[in-house]
């Protein structure tokens, strides 16, 4: 029991910055599919994003307006989840500046809306073995299947940047100043204990 108490206590912080993550994401979320939705609308409709806007050479795949819509609402979502993990989460802001972190977090965004994107061509494709059924036919806003592919790519994409971000995004910090400023880690001494019992003599060794 004590040892499952002393995990707890070292990982808490983790845990607490992994609820926080969760809830800049699903604002995250609500910001990216309302961008989509207005995208959509302001392109024509429901049956917008079947437009193609680019014919690619190989194969039957092009790029089609819900591609478009998904990058511009991706930019918008990514830049208001950044600020909030920032200023919120991961508690960086003073700990290094905002384009420092900025690209980190955007070029991994980037990544994941490339998987996004691909999840979403599945989804919509006819041909797809993982289509969305016939049902989702583009006739309402709750049917429309590009509302609803945008939103289980969100979903799908999510975890992995968690992971990325807070293993190299803002963790980046930590390499320039050292470990005492680096903002996604508490101190010793709140986490656990018995890390700070280190006998005096053994300290100044090191």
């Amino acid at each position: 029991m004590q040892h499952i108490e002393r995990v707890y206590r070292r990982h808490r912080h983790n845990l607490v910055q992994l609820f926080r993550y969760g809830l800049v994401g699903g604002s995250g979320v609500l910001v990216n599919q309302a961008v989509f939705m207005l995208v959509t609308k302001l392109g024509g409709g429901h049956s917008a994003g079947d437009q193609v806007l680019l014919a690619l050479p190989v194969g039957d795949f092009n790029i089609r307006y819900y591609h478009l819509a998904a990058t511009i609402a991706f930019l918008v979502a990514n830049l208001t989840n950044f600020l909030l993990n920032r200023w919120w989460t991961f508690k960086s802001t003073k700990h290094a500046t905002f384009f420092a972190e900025y690209w980190p977090f955007l070029s991994t965004g980037l990544i994941t809306l490339a998987i996004g994107l691909g999840i979403q061509t599945l989804l919509v494709n006819p041909g797809s073995p993982v289509a969305l059924p016939a049902w989702f036919d583009n006739t309402s806003g709750f049917t429309n299947r590009h509302y609803w592919a945008n939103l289980i790519s969100i979903i799908v994409t999510v975890p992995v940047q968690f992971v990325v971000n807070k293993l190299w995004t803002f963790r980046a910090v930590r390499r320039r100043g050292g470990p005492d400023v680096d903002p996604t880690h508490e101190h010793p001494d709140e986490t656990d204990p018995d890390a700070s019992s280190e006998p005096a003599s053994t300290a100044g060794r090191q």
